[in-house]
């Protein structure tokens, strides 16, 4: 049988003790590894929060500040406005409007919102759901597509306002700070506000009010629910939605756009289906780039002198609203005439030739070789751009281009453009390049050449110098020079109201009698335009016929000094040489200066300064500058109304001023300028002006009311040709011009002053009436040898030695007019000096 072994008992008590410390606890382990895990997770989020504090803390730090969107003012475009508040031209860096929230309808904001942020008024900035939805849209997304963005409107702005536009992990993450700062500084309208304001939507539009213009030449509040869907889907990308460019694309966006805003809300299914099918027309977007036609000159000036003054950004970009002058209808009617007149003196110079002569026309496919020819920049918009397709017949071919299609059309030169251009040796031949105008008669069309000759036009106020009128050249786009701004010519004989003047503020009456005869200093010989000699003159008869002998001693008599100061005062020119050379016009001014001087002689002698502007406001209406020529004078009472009271300095007296238009009404009557009285019902004053070798042709003058100078030439000075007086060339064009402007004028005359009275007497050319000062003797000179008077012609009078050696042979070098055959060269042969003396530098005629 068995039995239990004996129990040991050797050291018991210490083997129990080692039976217990053996002994381990349950999961201990465990424990110890779940320890360390817990322990290395502390450490790695406790690294990993100092690296995201450090990197927020890194982040911030760059982060730009949002204290500029509180008072967020953007680049906003300067518009310049005509005399009765028509856009006339815009002035940007970026095509902007800013238009308040308030002002922004609501189915403008709806489309944005239901497109790029439906959740804009629930979220704080960051929009959760519009971020899981984009992750998982991305992973799933097909090969080639773009990320889906989740960016919210206020994002956007964060983006575009304070951030660069990368794609990068970093910036988006600025991004949504930034945007959590922006939503809690700004309300969610102050939000939409900057973005509807500060976003691209293509074709150089910036901001939803600029769009509408751009697009459908609409303000917003003109818009249809449809043109604001399409303006509404234009933020996710520009460029491949464009009207212009695409419009089949343009319209699904659209429609996109408004099925979003039927889902939100934002329109009922009947709204929905109406805007689905409206049709998506634009406007030409050339009528919304730049000047009108007609004005660039004038739009061009304003825009320097705002740079003068402003500088350049705040002209581009400060939102002034300028208020000029112009007024359109003026203007219109200038072009027109300075054209007609620049093309009539251009084709009796004759035809010069093809533009280009393509040696080998494909005659199934000219259209394509005419395409790839590009127009002159001087191309009037109503001509065309043509291929001879038969020289003998005069037939030609050109192509017009549309948004739809390229048209073709066939025609015949004239029969005064088949005469014109076979009298030159440069007759057209097929395949030539040339320039054409469709006529009214269906298959005819006339030949045209951009002409060589420049002009320019300048009328303003009489008063207030306000220029209603600027034609500064040809062809803006060819050249951007002003020619009545910039041009330094010499102004001829037109020049000599301004001696007469001057000898009437020293008392000399019109009646006063002066030697025209001849006389020699030094290399210098004057002579008049008609190479004669009257003998005794009046002064009245020596500026009625422009007698240059007369005004030289006139200029003499009184001193150069005099004149000198007075025509400074008159703002002629800004500093003069005290010769007699320069009171024939040998001096420089500008078309512009010309006019302001004798519209101060208009006014009664008080210096009227040519302005463009009106007044000028900020964006926010307030007026930075008005022009000062006549001060409103405020009064206290209410019931009164403000006056006016003239702010304008005083060069000469007003009954000087008055005897000088008295004898400048008798120079256009029956004088120089009767070309340009013809068919004037109305009391006008002027004077004709031609430089020497006639270089330069001018008409100036001026009713009671209104004042216009005309100028002909050429910008590198040549002679017009022999006979091309100021007479010849611009007055008619004055006269066309005054005939119509002065129409809408009611008719008065000069106001006479007090101190002055009128009286008729005899002189050897007829009968004439000058105004007198009290105490002078109509019909009598007076002792001019008492005083300052020199009485005598020296060559320290003269200025003789001044005058050019290459200058003696002045006045009688003459180039003959156009050979009878119809050619002509640019440089005029030159005849043989006469010994009959020179014109002298300066004016002829």
């Amino acid at each position: 049988m068995y039995s239990d072994p004996p129990p040991v008992h050797s050291n018991d008590q210490n083997d129990g003790e080692r039976q217990i410390k053996f002994k381990r606890p349950r999961y201990r382990l465990w424990r110890i590894y779940l320890g360390l895990i817990a322990g290395l997770i502390f450490l790695i989020a406790l690294i990993g929060g100092i690296g995201i504090w450090v990197g927020y803390q890194g982040t911030i730090k760059g982060l730009p500040t949002i204290t500029g969107l509180r008072d967020y003012a953007p680049p906003v475009m300067s518009r310049i406005y005509s005399s009765d508040d028509q856009v006339i031209a815009e002035l940007a860096a970026e095509r902007r409007f800013f238009v308040p929230i308030s002002a922004i309808p609501k189915q403008v904001k709806d489309a944005f919102i239901s497109t790029e942020d439906k959740n804009f008024y629930l979220h704080s900035g960051v929009d959760p759901m519009a971020i899981m939805r984009a992750l998982v849209q991305d992973v799933f997304r097909l090969h080639g597509k773009r990320l889906v963005g989740a960016s919210t409107i206020t994002q956007q702005v964060a983006r575009n306002m304070l951030l660069n536009n990368d794609r990068k992990l970093e910036r988006k993450i600025k991004e949504a700070i930034l945007a959590l700062r922006i939503e809690q500084s700004l309300t969610k309208d102050q939000i939409l506000e900057i973005y509807l304001n500060e976003i691209y939507l293509g074709a150089g539009a910036y901001g939803v009010a600029s769009a509408a213009q751009v697009y459908f030449h609409k303000n917003l509040n003109q818009l249809t629910i449809a043109e604001a869907a399409y303006l509404g889907g234009l933020p996710k990308s520009p460029y491949n939605y464009d009207l212009y460019k695409d419009p089949k694309a343009a319209i699904q966006r659209r429609d996109f756009v408004i099925s979003r805003m039927r889902d939100t809300g934002a329109i009922t299914l009947e709204q929905e289906q109406v805007a689905l099918k409206e049709p998506l027309l634009p406007v030409n977007q050339s009528n919304h780039r730049g000047p009108i036609a007609g004005t660039e000159w004038f739009s061009e000036a304003v825009r320097r002198d705002l740079i003068d003054r402003y500088g350049l950004e705040k002209t581009m970009q400060g939102g002034l609203e300028v208020h000029t002058s112009l007024n359109l209808d003026n203007q219109a009617l200038a072009t027109k005439l300075m054209r007609e007149a620049l093309m009539s003196y251009d084709r009796k110079r004759g035809w010069r030739g093809a533009l280009k002569k393509i040696e080998k026309i494909d005659v199934d496919d000219w259209q394509t070789q005419l395409l790839h020819e590009t127009a002159p920049k001087g191309m009037l918009p109503g001509w065309r751009l043509a291929m001879v397709l038969d020289g003998k017949s005069g037939k030609v071919g050109w192509v017009e281009k549309n948004s739809q299609q390229i048209q073709n059309f066939n025609a015949t030169l004239d029969a005064k453009s088949m005469v014109w251009q076979k009298r030159s040796p440069h007759s057209i031949k097929t395949g030539d390049i040339v320039m054409i105008e469709p006529l009214a008669d269906k298959g005819k069309v006339a030949l045209k050449q951009i002409p060589r000759i420049e002009g320019a036009l300048v009328s303003m106020n009489v008063r207030t110098g306000r220029v209603l009128a600027m034609f500064g050249g040809w062809s803006f786009a060819e050249s951007q020079f002003n020619r009545a701004t910039q041009a330094l010519r010499q102004p001829g004989s037109s020049f000599k109201p301004i001696v007469y003047l001057a000898g009437m503020e020293q008392n000399v009456p019109p009646s006063q009698i002066f030697t025209d005869s001849p006389f020699s200093v030094g290399n210098w010989h004057p002579n008049n335009y008609e190479m004669n000699f009257w003998g005794p003159t009046a002064l009245h008869n020596g500026l009625r016929y422009s007698r240059n002998l007369v005004t030289i001693r006139l200029a003499a008599q009184i001193g150069m000094d005099a004149v000198s100061k007075l025509s400074i005062a008159l703002g002629e020119v800004d500093s003069m040489p005290k010769v007699l050379p320069a009171v024939l016009g040998a001096v420089e001014t500008t078309v512009l200066r010309h006019a302001g001087a004798y519209a101060s002689i208009a006014s009664g002698g008080l210096v009227v300064h040519p302005t463009l502007i009106d007044y000028i406001q900020d964006r926010n209406g307030n007026v930075l500058w008005r022009s000062d020529a006549f001060k409103v004078d405020h009064l206290t009472d209410p019931n009164q109304l403000p006056e006016l009271s003239d702010q304008r300095k005083r060069a000469a007296s007003e009954q000087s001023a008055y005897q000088v238009i008295t004898m400048m009404k008798d120079v256009i009557r029956r004088g120089t300028g009767s070309s340009a009285s013809k068919n004037i019902d109305m009391p006008i004053a002027g004077k004709t002006g031609t430089s020497q070798n006639f270089n330069d042709a001018w008409f100036a003058g001026f009713s009671p009311d209104v004042v216009t100078v005309v100028w002909f030439g050429y910008d590198q000075p040549q002679s017009l040709g022999k006979g091309m007086s100021g007479a010849v060339v611009a007055g008619p064009v004055w006269n066309n011009y005054m005939k119509q402007v002065l129409a809408s004028y009611n008719k008065r005359d000069f106001a006479q002053p007090l101190g002055v009275f009128l009286a008729s007497y005899d002189t050897s050319k007829g009968t004439v009436t000058d105004a007198f000062k009290e105490g002078q003797t109509p019909g009598a000179s007076i002792n001019l040898n008492s005083g300052a008077a020199t009485g005598e012609l020296t060559a320290s009078d003269t200025g003789a030695e001044n005058v050019p050696d290459s200058e003696e042979s002045m006045g009688t070098a003459m180039p003959p007019a156009e050979q009878n055959n119809g050619t002509s060269t640019d440089q005029p042969k030159q005849e043989t000096p006469s010994s009959e003396g020179d014109i002298g530098m300066g004016g002829l005629y």
